[in-house]
C-alpha cells in the first residue's frame, strides 16, 4: 500500500486550490437516476470516491462523458450523465461496500422505478451510522421496506409514491438527500421536518430545482417538495469543498504558515473560521477566495461538534491536531459519531498529550510534535496524521494513505506548493 512520508517543521507559504466538494458531488451524481435526459455538473472532484459512485451508476445503465474543464476556466472536470433507461435497480455489495454514500441511489431509483435492492452501505469505520433513517422516509412515502441476505428491498406502491410528512428525530444529511430526491417525483406535497441544513443539501436542492423540481424552504430545517410527474435535465457546478478548505486552514495554522485559499468560500465554513479565529488564527477574504494567517500565538479552545451550522465532525480530528500544538489545554466532544477518536493513539505516538474521557477528548498542547511511523484509519484520522506530520520536528510515515484519496484531491501536490516536504511512496498492493 502507499504510504506518505513527511518531513515536518516547514511553515507553509503560497496558495492551495480548493476543489469541489465531494460530499456534495456525491449527492448530485445520483440524481441523474430521477431523469432520461442529462445531468452536466461541472467542477467535479477527481477522487476515488466519485470513481466509486460513477462505477455504481455505470451499472444501473447510466451513460456518463467526462469532458475535461468547465467553460470559463472554472476548475474541476466535467460529468455529463445520462440514465436514458435504467437497466437495472440492484446496487451490489462489491461497490456499495466501498461507500457509504452508495446508499442514495435508494431515493431515486425507487422514486423513478418503483422499485431498488440496494446493499447495506460500507466506509470509514467511525461508527454504525445506521441507514432506519432513510427507510423510515421512504416507508412515511408509501415504500415497502424489507432487508434481505444484506440487502435493503424497497418497493413502491401501484401508482408510485405518494407525498407525506417526513419528521426526522434527529438530523441526518443522508437521509435528507434521500427523502428529498424520492420527494420530487411523488405524487402530492412533501414536506420533510427537522431536515439537515448542510451546504451539501442545500446544493442537491438547488440542483434539483435546475432539474425542474418545486422545493420552498432551501437551507432551512423544514423542506416542502411539490412533487412533479417528471425532471429533466440541467448544468450544475459542484460547490467548492468545505472539508478541504478548512483542513488546508489548519494546515496553515498548524505550521504558523501563510496561505490563500484559492476558490474558497468563507460563508460555507463559519463555525470553523470563528473556531480558528478563537484560537488566534488570522482568516480573510481575498479576490480570489480566503486568506489563512498564523505567524504568532496559537491557543487552546473548547469545541463540540454539532450539525450544520455547529462545528463539523468531518473537521474534529483536523482541529485535535491543531490543538496538540497550541498554548494551553483544549476540550473536544464529539457528538455524532462514536468511533471517532481512533487518531488519538496514533497523535500521541507523536508527543501529542490527549486523554480520552468518553465522548470527550482533552488536549494539552505541548512545544513541538515529533515524527513518527503512524497508521490512518479513517479519511478524517488520515488527514489529522499529515497536518501533525507537517508541524512535527523530523520524519513521519503515514501508512494506509488509500483512505486519503477518497477525499483529497492531489494532496501532495497541493501542500508540496507550499514548501511542504511531502511525498507518496508507492506500494505494492
Amino acid at each position: 500500500m502507499d504510504r506518505i512520508r513527511i518531513q515536518g517543521g516547514v511553515p507553509l507559504n503560497g496558495a492551495i486550490p480548493i476543489s469541489g466538494a465531494k460530499n456534495a458531488a456525491l449527492a448530485l451524481m445520483p440524481a441523474c437516476l430521477l431523469t432520461g435526459e442529462t445531468l452536466r455538473l461541472s467542477n467535479l472532484p477527481h477522487l476515488a470516491d466519485i470513481t466509486t459512485m460513477a462505477n455504481l451508476l455505470g451499472r444501473h445503465g447510466v451513460g456518463m462523458t467526462l469532458n475535461g474543464h468547465a467553460p470559463g476556466g472554472q476548475a474541476g472536470r466535467v460529468l455529463e450523465l445520462t440514465a436514458a433507461r435504467i437497466s437495472d435497480t440492484t446496487a451490489p455489495y462489491d461497490l456499495v461496500r466501498k461507500m457509504r454514500a452508495s446508499i442514495l441511489v435508494l431515493g431515486p431509483l425507487v422514486a423513478r422505478c418503483g422499485e431498488a435492492r440496494v446493499s447495506l452501505p460500507g466506509g470509514c469505520a467511525i461508527g454504525t451510522r445506521p441507514v432506519d433513517l432513510h427507510l423510515k422516509a421512504l416507508e412515511a412515502l408509501g415504500a415497502a421496506i424489507a432487508v434481505e441476505g444484506g440487502y435493503i428491498v424497497a418497493r413502491a406502491p401501484a401508482g408510485g409514491l405518494k407525498g407525506a410528512q417526513i419528521v426526522f428525530p434527529s438530523v441526518t444529511v443522508g437521509g435528507t438527500e434521500n427523502a428529498l430526491m424520492a420527494a420530487v417525483l411523488a405524487g402530492g406535497d412533501t414536506v420533510i421536518a427537522n431536515a439537515a441544513r448542510e451546504p451539501e443539501v442545500v446544493d442537491l436542492a438547488r440542483c434539483l430545482v435546475a432539474m425542474g423540481a418545486e422545493i420552498d424552504g432551501i437551507g432551512s430545517g423544514s423542506l416542502r417538495v411539490r412533487g412533479q410527474p417528471s425532471l429533466h435535465g440541467a448544468d450544475y457546478a459542484v460547490l467548492p469543498d468545505r472539508i478541504e478548505t478548512g483542513t488546508y486552514a489548519v494546515a496553515a495554522a498548524i505550521t504558523r504558515g501563510d496561505v490563500e485559499l484559492v476558490d474558497a468560500r468563507l460563508d460555507l465554513m463559519e463555525a470553523v473560521a470563528r473556531a480558528l479565529a478563537d484560537c488566534g488564527v488570522r482568516l480573510s477574504e481575498t479576490p480570489r477566495g480566503v486568506r489563512v494567517a498564523a505567524n504568532g500565538h496559537v491557543g487552546g479552545i473548547d469545541i463540540m461538534t454539532e450539525p450544520y451550522p455547529g462545528f463539523p465532525t468531518d473537521m474534529q480530528a483536523q482541529l485535535m491536531a491543531l490543538m496538540a500544538t497550541a498554548e494551553g489545554a483544549s476540550m473536544i466532544t464529539e457528538t455524532i459519531f462514536e468511533n471517532r477518536f481512533m487518531h488519538v493513539p496514533e497523535l500521541v505516538r507523536m508527543g501529542a498529550r490527549i486523554t480520552v474521557h468518553g465522548a470527550s477528548a482533552i488536549v494539552r498542547g505541548v512545544p513541538h510534535l515529533s515524527g513518527a511511523p503512524v497508521m490512518a484509519t479513517d479519511l478524517r484520522a488520515s488527514v489529522s496524521l499529515i497536518l501533525a506530520g507537517l508541524a512535527a520536528e523530523g520524519e513521519t510515515m503515514v501508512n494506509r494513505v488509500y483512505h486519503l484519496d477518497r477525499g483529497y484531491e492531489r494532496l501532495e501536490e497541493k501542500l508540496g506548493a507550499c514548501g511542504a516536504r511531502i511525498e507518496r511512496i508507492k506500494g505494492e498492493g
